[in-house]
């Protein structure tokens, strides 16, 4: 009996010390015993989705072309609209593939057991199915802004997701485009006198600067035979609301004002144009009543639009009743310089965090210092507010974040999914609001960006996708991957209940502790009237060491697989495993 209670005693001890940043010489060896189950969160356990802010929200994003197909009579989508009709071939990585909306709302189980409380869909808006050799499976070349493309679906089935994911608790957000339309018109000098050919040589249509046009040089423009109404609301068909001017190279003038890949540029410069979009979103906001939108090539776009669109917007949602709506734009630079301008002179509210994105690839890829970190955190107050940013790794034109991991040709599959599962805990865990994109919490990796990076959740039928082995699975995409055993579902689940279980992680002001210059220990402090956290990653493969100067205990919430932690005087040495994190609160 006296030698159970010393056995007791002693377990206690060597608890108390495992749990806690100072004290007692033990620590070492019992900080693995603080480890411990993490129950699961889903939206329903959470403030109702009218009142809940950007900040508690865990994003999926997903192509709904690719992600199940719920009824197979859409596939090809509408017959009595030619130009939006076929493309049907899940065979090809260009092509639609048959996922819909139906499918989508049938798959939202899945989704909350993941954890997600908003879905952002790319556009779902009527396209040109086809031009040249791809299709429009990804909702980028919008002819009506009044209807869903039929390949996904009818505006019912759209309303029927929105009621299905609200009774959940889930958002649905839209990926909505301003700055261009589809293809239609076409330039006499590139196109030939009726629009249906090509330059001699081959070339796209050279861009004609603004100065060049005011000394009488420009394009002629045409539209084909039987395309002139072709596009909804009826004001689109008309030329004048478009630059006119030719292809973008994407860097200076033509930035703004040329054809992005020869899709018709609006002239945004222009009132009516400004008003006409403004009464689109109006119309969709008032039809459908999303949570919000993500915007699309907002930096393609004169400042000046957004003055005037995000305002408007922002204030119709608020009479439909959407008391949270909420927008954030895609501006495709990582320097927080160009990025932050949006949200202060453009007035949007958020934008994707390609600066943050960046220096995940830096550090994790390319293996560089964590002081990167450093010089990232210190203009986040260029923002308007830094913990509305959305956090991701990888995306539909860059390629998933495993891809670029892949394509070094230096790391395992097992250094694979460790680097991704320790860039979307950074996502989770540093100042932000995380995304997930569809298909890393089955581990797909792809096989390059843009169509490469967009496979099939549904038994899929592109053999160069289906030759690909995954993370942590046996599975190919050649079968169903809705996997929620799967070892990277599960990961990202717990990296959800966390976010969603310590509101200060979400919303606490942020503090850089400890950066390195090489590979190494990012530290972090987290803050606000209700707690105090402290956070460490270790982008290193090997076990690294580093002494902190804290004012306070903090106890270890959630221990990779040894966050060790010791007293060395008067300061902590924190220890942490190769390609890992730790979360520790402070004691009260």
């Amino acid at each position: 009996m006296a030698l159970h209670l010393k056995t007791l005693l002693t377990l206690f001890t060597l608890s108390w010390c495992a749990t806690f940043l100072f004290g007692c010489k033990q620590e070492k060896t019992s900080v693995q015993q603080l480890q411990s189950s993490i129950t699961p969160v889903i939206a329903s356990d959470l403030m109702p989705y009218q009142q809940r802010p950007i900040e508690d929200e865990v994003f999926y994003f997903v192509l709904p072309d690719r992600f199940s197909n719920g009824d197979t009579m859409n596939d090809k989508g509408a017959n009595e609209i030619p130009i939006s009709f076929g493309g049907f071939d899940p065979s090809n990585e260009k092509y639609f593939h048959g996922g819909d909306l139906t499918g989508l709302t049938n798959k939202l189980p899945y989704l909350e057991q993941l954890g997600i409380t908003s879905i952002w869909l790319t556009p779902i808006l009527r396209n040109q199915a086809v031009q040249g050799d791809i299709a429009g499976y990804h909702g980028y070349w919008v002819l009506d802004f009044t209807e869903i493309d039929p390949h996904l679906g009818s505006n019912d089935d759209l309303k029927a997701l929105i009621d299905a994911a609200h009774k959940r608790n889930i958002k649905i957000f839209f990926d909505i485009i301003t700055n261009h339309t589809a293809d239609v018109i076409k330039y006499k000098e590139c196109h030939g006198q009726d629009g249906s050919g090509w330059s001699e040589s081959g070339e796209a249509c050279p861009y004609i600067s603004l100065a060049e046009v005011a000394q009488g040089k420009g394009y002629r423009t045409v539209i084909q035979k039987g395309n002139e109404q072709l596009k909804t609301p009826a004001w689109l068909n008309n030329p004048k609301h478009y630059h006119n001017q030719g292809d973008s190279t994407f860097s200076g003038e033509n930035s703004l004002n040329g054809d992005f890949f020869g899709l018709d540029d609006l002239n945004t410069e222009s009132q009516a144009v400004v008003e006409g979009m403004i009464d689109i979103y109006k119309h969709i906001i008032s039809e459908f009543k999303p949570d919000g939108f993500r915007i699309d090539t907002v930096k393609h776009v004169n400042i000046e639009f957004w003055q005037q669109f995000i305002p408007a917007l922002a204030d119709h949602a608020e009479t439909q009743g959407i008391e949270n709506f909420f927008m954030f734009g895609e501006v495709y630079s990582g320097n927080p310089i160009e990025l932050s301008k949006f949200t202060t002179e453009g007035t949007l509210p958020s934008v994707l965090d390609f600066g943050l994105q960046s220096v995940l690839y830096q550090t994790l890829i390319e293996q560089k210092p964590t002081a990167l970190f450093s010089t990232l955190f210190a203009q986040d107050g260029l923002y308007k507010n830094a913990n509305q940013l959305l956090n991701f790794t990888g995306n539909h034109d860059m390629g998933r974040f495993a891809y670029l991991l892949a394509k070094q040709e230096k790391f395992s599959h097992q250094e694979i999914s460790r680097r991704l599962k320790l860039a979307s805990a950074m996502t989770f865990f540093l100042r932000g609001v995380p995304v997930i994109y569809y298909g890393d919490e089955q581990g797909f990796i792809g096989t390059g960006d843009n169509h490469n990076a967009r496979q099939d959740m549904m038994p899929s039928k592109v053999a160069t996708h289906n030759a690909q082995k995954l993370l942590q699975t046996t599975a190919s995409t050649a079968q169903d991957n809705f996997d929620i055993s799967h070892p990277l579902f599960t990961y990202f689940s717990k990296l959800a209940a966390l976010y969603h279980q310590h509101k200060t992680l979400r919303v606490g002001e942020q503090k850089v502790i400890l950066t390195q210059d090489k590979a190494g220990l990012l530290v972090l402090r987290k803050q606000d009237k209700r707690d105090d956290y402290l956070i460490a990653f270790n982008t290193a493969i090997a076990e690294q060491s580093a002494l902190l100067t804290l004012d306070k205990q903090y106890q270890l919430i959630h221990p990779s697989e040894q966050a060790l932690i010791e007293t060395v005087g008067e300061q902590s040495r924190i220890s942490l495993p190769g390609l890992s994190f730790a979360l520790y609160r402070a004691v009260k």
